[in-house]
This record gives C-alpha cells, structure tokens and sequence, in this order.
C-alpha cells in the first residue's frame, strides 16, 4: 500500500504532497510554489503539480490588520476565513458584497477563484469589490496591486488561481445590511422553460437568486425545480426574531459507492420538490440557511463514497438562448451526468478578471460521483460547451483537458503573457495549472 503523504480539495481526488501550515504566510511563501486555504475547490487548483512542491497553506495566518466599522472597509490577511469575516463583520451591520455557497473559503482563496455567488446579476464577482491587495511574486519581491496599481497583475490575479503570485493580504469593500436576516419567496417551477422565464422575471426585481433543478427527470417535465430569491429583511421584518443555536448534522462514514445510483437520486429530487407544498412560499430566514445550506450538514462530500466526486460548473451564453440551457439539460441527463445536486443561477455580465468565470448568461452547477464514465460525460459536456461560446469554473474542475479549455478561453493567451511576465521561469504551479498548460 502506497503510504506517501497526499492531500486533496472538497472532491476528495487526492495527489501526492505535503502543505507548510504557518501564521507567517509572508515568510513561508519565500521559494513556495502554491499557497493554499481551506482546500474547498473541488478539483485540483490547490494541489501541488509534484510531490516535491512547497505548498503553504494559508489558515493560520488569518489576522484582520484593519476593519473600518465606519465605511465598511476590512483588510486582512488571507487566511480569513469568511466564517471568521462573518462573525466579525454582520453583528456591526455589514456582509460581504459576494459571498460563495460556503463561509468555509478564505479571503485569498476567495479573490483566487474570483468567487460568485446569488446575486452575480446585480453585484458581480467578488474581485469587482477587492480594493487592494499585497502578493508574493514568483521572484519572492513583494507587490502592492489594485485597480489602479500594478492593474494587471491586480485583475490577472483575480480569479488567476494563485498562478501570478502568493496573496498575503486582501483589502475589501463591504455592503451594509438592515439586519441579519433574508426576507425569502420560493416557487415550485414545472420545467426547465418555466425555469428560465422565472429567473428572467426575478432578476430585476431581488437582489439574490438562484435555483435547485431535477437533472433527472426527462419529458415534459425536464428541470423542474424550487426557484428561490431573497433580499435582506429590513429592521421591521426582523424585529423580535432571534436565531436557534445552528443543528450541525454529520455525514459520519463514506457512504457506498453504490449508494448514488439512479434510482436513490430520482427518489431524492422527487421527495425534495414535492415537499415544496406550496406553489409559492414567502418567509424571513436567517442568512446562514440562505446563502451556506450545505454548511449545515459537516463532511457532506462523503454521501459520494471513497472514489470522491467532481462538479461540472459552466455557464451557457446568452446568446444560447433557452434552447441551449434545455439542449445542455438534455445532454446532461443522457449521459448520465446527474446526481441530487444541481444548481441554476443567473450571470452578469463579464468581469475584469483575466480569467473569471462568469459571462452573462445561465450558470448551471451538478456534482457528479466520480465513475469511470467522468472523463467521457465531461468531454461531451465540454463539446458543448464549447459549441455554444460558454466556458467553465476552473475552482469546480478536476476532468476538463488542456485541448478543450484552450478552446473555450478566448482570454487564455493574454493570461499565459502575464504568467510569462511575473514568473517567466513557471515557478507558481498546480496540479490544475499543469494539467491545462496554463
């Protein structure tokens, strides 16, 4: 049995490494070839390319250097988880203008990834709010960068992956909120048209939306789903109300890999939509349960059994239309793609980040157990993809070939320009990064 050292992100694929942990991410970083978080990327953007890398990881350098309670401006090292951020920052009024679908990511891995979340229609990518930040380059000279300093390696290093530079501290733009709490409408949805109509119609009107979609059922009745928008409560929608202590469940063991099957998953989105009684339903929530659900339940990555699992994140253009999004569904179903956790949102426009995600269109997210079938169902789905003018979330991706993705990313020469000027000698790399030749 091979008992050399590995480490692995959120999709338990493991490679072999070891991490450097340290509070001094400034001195660690000197000669390192990835700094790395809470390891909540899916696939391979934190993992070494060689056993041999130096990796530090970044979680115990986690202290706020500065937090303007008046302007709402926090700088912090990047190691902040956005748990601890929260914690700080609601209790006096503000929130992060962007926020993932998990508190358990740090500032660094944040601005890395150039997350988004519910309310990308509206706000954009976390990067859009980044004031500043302080980044190790390849050559160990440290760099102050920002919209107006240093701009290209500011935006390359906005969801650039750590490749242009070790981020040791972020400086951030918060929004203010009336409350901690989410003023919510859900609406049961009958198909995947519907959906798309639902979400055109909800856009203008809430400031966060998203959606959970049947990626199961075929016919008439292919993606259906719970629609959910939400905007913060204002004092009077949340006076009185006070949070129940937070249920932590806990997957304890990995599940079989037999478990996820056809059959448990059509069962489970057919329980789950039918449990929404109500065609319409409006409620106050608090934001946790809102914005981080699958928080709640700790080690849930284990229900995919010990062969791991990936998410296939892209986004369908615009200019698809909705017989693009239905045609992906479709194809998505067909080869057999589709598990119990399929998410729809909304996208804006595109942002300033050399490699960022989101164009405008519809973001369409599925976890996949991984099979020996993975590799082929994320080849077809990247034929299409690309067919299509879209693009996928390098922070979901472990099965995406270097061939494809140069094909879908336009932008990817003026990316490789940038790595060839901070870091000619390719010192900065990752399992993702040599994997796409980036």
């Amino acid at each position: 049995m091979d008992r050399r050292p590995t480490l692995s992100g959120w999709g338990r694929l493991p490679v072999p490494g070891t991490e450097l942990l340290s509070p001094d991410l400034e001195g660690a970083t000197v000669g390192a070839a990835l700094t790395r978080g809470l390891g909540r990327s899916y696939g391979d953007s934190s993992l070494p390319a060689q056993a041999t890398d130096k990796v530090v990881n970044s979680r115990l350098a986690d202290r706020v250097i500065s937090f303007d309670a008046g302007r709402g401006v926090l700088r912090a090292q990047a190691g902040l988880s956005l748990q601890a951020l929260n914690r700080l920052v609601v209790p006096q009024g503000w929130f992060p203008p962007v926020t993932p679908g998990t508190r358990y990511v740090t500032l660094g891995g944040m601005v890395a990834a150039d997350v988004h979340g519910k309310n990308h229609h509206r706000e954009g990518c976390f990067g859009a709010h980044v004031r500043s930040m302080r980044v190790r380059l390849a050559d160990d000279e440290i760099v102050e960068c920002s919209p107006t300093l240093e701009p290209d390696l500011f935006w390359g290093s906005v969801g650039g992956m750590g490749l242009l530079g070790h981020i040791l501290e972020v400086e951030v733009g918060l929004r203010p909120i009336p409350s901690p709490w989410i003023w919510m409408e859900s609406e049961r949805v009958p198909d995947i048209d519907a959906f798309l109509a639902a979400l055109a119609r909800s856009a203008p009107a809430w400031p966060m939306t998203m959606g959970w979609i049947d990626c199961l059922h075929q016919g008439a009745a292919m993606g259906r789903g719970i629609l959910m928008a939400g905007r913060w409560a204002t004092e009077e929608e949340a006076a009185g109300r006070r949070a129940l202590p937070a249920v932590r469940l806990a997957v304890p063991f990995d599940l079989p890999d037999a478990a996820l099957n056809r059959f448990t998953t059509r069962g489970f989105n057919a329980l789950y939509f039918r449990a929404h009684l109500r065609r319409h339903h409006a409620r106050v929530v608090p934001l946790d349960p809102f914005f981080y659900p699958l928080d709640a339940v700790r080690d849930w990555n284990r229900i995919y059994g010990p062969r791991g699992f990936t998410q296939y994140q892209a986004v369908i253009p615009s200019a698809a239309g909705a017989d693009g999004v239905r045609a992906f569904m479709r194809l998505l179903t067909d080869r057999g793609g589709a598990s119990p956790l399929c998410v729809i949102k909304d996208c804006g426009p595109q942002g300033q980040g050399v490699l960022s995600f989101p164009l405008q269109g519809t973001s369409v997210a599925v976890d996949m157990a991984v099979s020996p079938d993975t590799q082929r169902i994320v080849d077809a789905l990247n034929a299409f993809v690309i067919e299509v003018g879209g693009r996928i979330y390098l922070a979901k991706d472990a099965f995406t070939r270097a061939e494809d993705f140069a094909r879908m990313e336009p932008r990817l020469d003026r990316f490789r320009a940038l790595r060839e000027r901070y870091d000619p000698q390719g010192r900065l790399r990752s399992a993702q990064s040599v994997r796409l030749g980036l």
